[in-house]
């Protein structure tokens, strides 16, 4: 996205009357919107136009959303992805954020709940810093380095691991507050940018791919730690390396 055009939205969804609901809601809000009924509808629109966001249906006919999301991830770790789900339990949030989405709602969702949500994204894709020319202090884990710019984790030999935006906001917080225990209830609202929920699973499966990224051995780890009944640590440096 470049300050000299409106964000485009690109709506893959098999319901006309949502894609045109949502189509008028966002053009009426400065965005340029394109809609799709399926996967290969979307693959040309996302070829021949500078998409920025997708709003994604899980129960597409054909390849499912989540799907699509893990294909559209691999192939662009900028763009945004959010995921438009009938379901409401934490099976579907989880396998939601592990497929790569950006963020999720849930049928029926309020248009300005969902504006407020793309806009999110789209703020972490405008305020991306400029690449850190050496490794940053602070922004260590072990042998890995946090590239803020690129949204990805950077390795002995230049091994690159990217992150989703989940992945990505947990671990800058961790980094934040190195040696600190920080509660679920904490954690949430700065990754989900929602209030914890006491049934809601998704912190600790980030917590869970980040492990699998930046332990030795994610079943013993020695860098992300859980403080049992209080929530999660990131060790120092010293005893994290």
């Amino acid at each position: 996205m470049t300050p000299d055009r409106p964000p485009c939205l690109l709506v893959v969804d098999d319901d006309p009357v949502t894609c045109a609901r949502l189509e008028g809601y966002f053009r009426q809000e400065g965005y340029t919107v394109m809609s799709a009924a399926s996967g290969a509808e979307m693959g040309p629109l996302l070829s021949s136009q500078g998409v920025d966001v997708v709003l994604l249906d899980v129960g597409l006919p054909g390849k499912d959303g989540l799907e699509l999301a893990r294909e559209l991830r691999a192939r662009d770790e900028h763009l945004g992805i959010i995921l438009v789900t009938g379901r409401s339990d934490d099976v579907d949030k989880i396998v939601g954020l592990e497929s790569g989405a950006d963020d999720y709602v849930t049928k029926p969702f309020n248009s300005r709940e969902l504006l407020a949500r793309v806009k999110i994204v789209l703020r972490g894709q405008r305020h991306r810093p400029a690449a850190p020319t050496s490794r940053p202090v602070g922004l260590s884990i072990g042998p890995w380095t946090l590239d803020v710019a690129h949204r990805r984790l950077v390795g002995p030999d230049d091994r690159r691991q990217a992150l989703t935006r989940g992945e990505f906001e947990l671990l800058q917080m961790l980094l934040r507050h190195r040696g600190t225990v920080l509660s679920r209830e904490r954690l949430a609202p700065a990754v989900s940018h929602r209030s914890w929920d006491p049934n809601d699973r998704s912190i600790d499966v980030l917590i869970s791919r980040l492990r699998e990224k930046v332990e030795d051995d994610a079943r013993q780890p020695e860098r992300i730690l859980t403080v049992r009944g209080e929530g999660y640590l990131l060790a120092s440096e010293s005893e994290g390396a």
